[in-house]
Order: structure tokens, then C-alpha cells, then sequence
């Protein structure tokens, strides 16, 4: 979310530039205010390039050692993580969702599970491209709270009504909450071709819920209803493998109130959270392969840097993504790409059986760490930045960029997450990354966790330029006020006339301002 407010004021001492001076003061008091989620991108198939590479083994998910720590503790005894172990089914071009049990009875849904967002919301009304939705009239415990909904995404939106009824998942924490849901009454774009979730699950903070922030997000009401430690972590497990048919769908795992060490190796690596309200972070560089972008680290948190499962891409702010573009031209073995494979509107294709991984860098990004003068770098392989999308005619094998420009900030999203076990510690406000076991490749890890480097040279903060949003909204009505003064003053002095004396050389009220430019 975005609040911006620019302007500025001309002053002269002169009577006759009064006028111009409120025109400037009218132009001032203008504000705009921009709200972007995420939502999975649809895939669409594009001109074909054909070029040669080497064949690689076919992938396969792959289990690791298992060995860490255990983050969260649950003495109520109301959760059990290895009962949450592939939970999730999707993959990252359709998104991952999970079972849930909605209303009494229980109405059976999947639900899209996004960190981008914090509205609970079930399709309520048919849907050509859904099979089934959330009946509210055969819920005995359903109840309407009278109040309408809408939220709008990068891509699609929705409209409905806020209600509050029961809901239980299967493979969660053990117990029923109740939880405000928003029917879905009418969209456009949300619900995509080929998908088998009916819903979306907000996890972020309640600054982001709809229509305002006293809507308690379905996590928190978890939390605070079960008892259950106030963190989550997500398993997603489609890196470097072909998108999942809705027969076969990948998996993965939601872990509410803690994590699952079977799920990842290796130690993790935690960053701060820079603000609640998307899981913001703070991306101190990015590499390609062992060439540094060198840009300015607050180029990379233009206009907030965030971890969002409900994206499909790894998104970089416009100055960021032609940078690694080049960088990728520069050290890949392919030259002859065109530029729609960069900007998304071109698929590249080998012949079937052969793979272009090999012939492009890895892609690194260096998170600032809880000692804030150190950093670590999580980096992903060409196999989850160049996704196999599609066959064509049997006879070849199309791959897109995982990668995109954004015009809302940088973006985390499934293409890098794929690679991790992420842990969402809100209670420490901080952010985990381990290696994911099953983000393998014929016994090789798809991803590297690193660190620690250290930060002392990059600047304190990379994200000054990154105004709070509840500071935002103080600095606009100030200003508004200022405006509102000023322009008081200014109609003083214009309408009302000065009463002195007649003296040689003053001016009187035949002879006024605003009398002579009525003339």
C-alpha cells in the first residue's frame, strides 16, 4: 500500500501574484493512494524460440537429513506439526492452496494461501471457472455482519459481503475458529482457468484487510482463539518441476504455530521485518552469477521490498530488473533472445528432452540479518527462475522468465520462495530462510543459503525512502490544514478592502487589487 503527497509552494511579496499563489496552494492539496496484492499470474502461451542446449536429468523431489532446530514450543498440546506436512497442494504459476472446512456442516473448499494479503474470502456465487463454492444459506452458523468488501490485486478483483462463521482444517491445529469471511459475490480475473482453489487465505497483517484494519485476519483469530504460538511457516514444492495438472498437483506445507524440522536443512537464517503490514524486509544487493548489480541498495526497496506467496514471480523494481537483464545477456551462452522472452510475452522452447539451465547464472539476494551489521544471501538456480510452462506438439519443451518489472516495489515471490523453507516469525518480527528439502534436482540442492557477510558498508538504512504509512497519513492532513490556513489568509487579503485615510499613494477601495483585475 502506497500513500504519496508532493507539492510545493511559490510565495511572492507582491499583491498583484496573490491569485497565482492560490492557484499554487489549490494545486498543493492533492493526494493519491494506491493499494497492490498479489495474486497468481495466468500463463499464456507466446511465440515460440527455438534454441539448442544440453539434456539434463528430469527432476524429482528429494528428501533431505532433516536436521535443525525447532522454532515455536505449543504447550496447549493444540498442534502437531507433522500432521500439517503436505498440507498444500498447487504450484507457483496457479498457486498453492489448502483444505478447509467452511460453516455447519462443514462446506469443503481449497484455499489460496497468500502472504500478500489479509482478507479471508471464499467464492459464495457460481463461477465458470470454479466447481464449487461456499453456499451460506445451508450454514446454520453463518451470520452476516451487513457490511460489503472489495479488494483489488495486480491482477483481478473481487466484491462481496463480511460475515463470520466456523472453520476447521483438516490437517491443521486441532480445534474450530471463528473467523471473519468475506463471500465472494462477483470478480473479474481472480478466479483463473485451471484452477482448484475456490478462495484466498490473507495471512499478512491487519493494516492490509478490507475494508479497514478492525477486520481481525484469519491468522491472528488462529492465534489468539487456539492459543497456538504466533507464527507460521510455508513449504512449497514446485521448484524446478513442470506445472502440476489439476489431476497431479504438486505439493507442499503450511505449518501453523511453529516449524517442521523434516522440512529443511541447515540452520536458519533470519532478517527483520521492516514494517507490519506486508512481511517488508530489507534487500541490502543482488548478484547474478559473481557479477554485483552494484545499484544503490534503496533501488532495490523502491517502494518497499516484501515476501508475498501470492506472487508468482520474482518481481524487480524497473531500475533493478533491466539491470539483471543485462547482467544475465552479458554472462549467459544464449545471445539471441528477444526481448519478449525478457518482458513475458514470449515463451523460449528446446527440443523435448533437452533443457536450457546450464547456460544461465544463478541469482543471488542479500538480506540484511538480526545483527544488523551483518547480511546473508539466498540464491536461487537457473531452474527455478527459468520455469518449464508447456509442451508443444509433443515435440518441444517452452520455458518462461520467472522474473518481471514492478512498478509497487521488489517481490519475493513463489519463483525464489520455491527454493526455501520460510519461516513468518511475527512474534520476534522477523523472517527465516532455510534450505527446502524438496526444492532438489537429481540430488542437488536448487538453492543456496549463505552468511554471514558483512553490511558495515552498506548504508544503515536501505529503505529511508520508504515512508510509513501511518506517518504518511499525519503528514497529509498537516499539510492539508496548512493549506486550509493559508488560503483562509489569502481570501482576507484579496476580498477584504484596507479602510485607511485617502493619502497620496495609497491604495483605497476604488483603486484595489481586486477591483482592478475585475476590470
Amino acid at each position: 500500500m502506497r500513500l504519496c503527497s508532493s507539492g510545493g509552494i511559490m510565495a511572492q511579496h507582491h499583491r498583484a501574484s496573490l491569485p497565482i499563489l492560490a492557484f499554487f496552494v489549490l494545486t498543493f492539496c492533492a493526494g493519491t493512494s494506491e493499494s497492490y496484492f498479489a495474486i497468481p499470474l495466468k500463463l499464456n502461451p507466446g511465440t515460440v524460440n527455438v534454441s539448442s542446449a544440453v539434456s539434463l536429468a528430469s527432476l524429482r523431489s528429494a528428501a533431505g537429513d532433516g536436521k535443525g532446530l525447532s522454532l515455536a514450543t505449543d504447550p496447549t498440546g493444540q498442534v502437531n506439526f507433522l500432521d500439517m506436512v503436505n498440507n498444500l497442494r498447487g504450484d507457483s504459476g496457479r498457486g498453492y492452496y489448502i483444505e478447509m472446512a467452511i460453516g455447519t456442516p462443514g462446506q469443503t473448499v481449497n484455499i489460496l494461501v497468500d502472504t500478500g494479503s489479509s482478507n479471508f474470502a471464499v467464492a459464495a456465487a457460481p463461477h465458470p471457472f470454479i466447481t464449487h463454492y461456499f453456499n451460506m444459506a445451508l450454514s446454520s452458523t453463518y451470520v452476516s455482519t451487513g457490511r460489503t468488501v472489495s479488494v483489488r490485486y495486480t491482477q483481478g478483483n473481487w466484491e462481496g459481503e463480511l460475515g463470520i462463521d466456523h472453520v476447521f482444517i483438516p490437517n491443521g491445529p486441532n480445534g474450530t475458529v471463528t473467523i471473519n469471511i468475506a463471500a465472494i459475490l462477483s470478480s473479474e480475473g481472480f478466479f483463473l482457468p485451471e484452477i482448484n482453489w475456490q478462495g484466498i487465505l490473507g495471512l499478512a497483517y491487519p493494516m492490509l484487510a478490507r475494508p479497514d484494519s478492525s477486520v481481525e485476519p484469519f491468522f491472528n483469530s488462529v492465534v489468539k482463539q487456539l492459543g497456538i504460538p504466533d507464527v507460521f511457516s510455508l513449504q512449497m514444492c514446485g521448484g524446478g518441476l513442470s506445472g502440476a495438472t489439476s489431476a497431479n498437483p504438486l505439493g507442499g506445507s503450511l505449518i501453523l504455530g511453529g516449524i517442521e524440522p523434516t522440512l529443511y536443512r541447515g540452520a536458519v537464517w533470519y532478517t527483520p521485518l521492516i514494517k507490519e503490514w506486508y512481511y517488508q524486509v530489507e534487500v541490502l544487493k543482488l548478484e547474478v552469477g559473481d557479477q554485483n548489480l552494484d545499484l544503490d541498495c534503496k533501488e532495490y526497496n523502491m517502494d518497499k521490498a516484501i515476501v508475498d506467496s501470492g506472487t508468482t514471480l520474482l518481481r524487480l523494481p524497473v531500475i533493478v530488473f533491466t539491470a539483471v537483464v543485462d547482467a544475465i545477456m552479458r554472462s549467459s551462452l544464449i545471445q539471441d533472445f528477444s526481448a519478449g522472452f525478457w518482458d513475458g510475452t514470449k515463451l523460449a522452447c528446446w527440443l523435448k528432452g533437452e533443457t536450457p539451465w546450464r547456460f544461465f547464472p544463478n541469482l543471488s539476494i542479500y538480506l540484511r540479518a538480526t545483527n544488523t551489521s551483518q547480511s546473508f544471501r539466498i540464491t536461487i538456480l537457473p531452474q527455478l527462475y527459468i520455469q518449464a510452462v508447456t509442451e508443444m506438439d509433443n515435440t518441444l519443451d517452452c520455458f518462461r522468465f520467472g522474473v518481471s518489472s514492478s512498478a509497487s516495489g521488489l517481490v519475493i515471490g513463489a519463483t525464489v520462495m520455491e527454493g526455501f523453507y520460510v519461516v513468518f516469525d511475527r512474534a520476534q518480527r522477523r523472517l527465516g530462510f532455510a534450505l527446502s528439502n524438496c526444492a532438489v534436482s537429481g540430488g542437488v540442492a536448487l538453492s543456496e543459503v549463505a552468511g554471514p557477510f558483512s553490511a558495515v558498508d552498506v548504508a544503515a538504512d536501505c529503505s529511508t525512502r520508504i515512508f510509513k504509512e501511518s506517518v504518511m497519513w499525519v503528514v497529509s492532513y498537516a499539510l492539508m490544514a496548512v493549506c486550509a490556513l493559508v488560503l483562509i489568509v489569502l481570501l482576507l487579503v484579496l476580498v477584504l478592502p484596507y479602510s485607511r485615510r485617502r493619502r497620496s499613494g495609497e491604495i483605497t477601495d476604488e483603486s484595489s487589487l481586486v477591483r482592478n483585475r475585475l476590470k
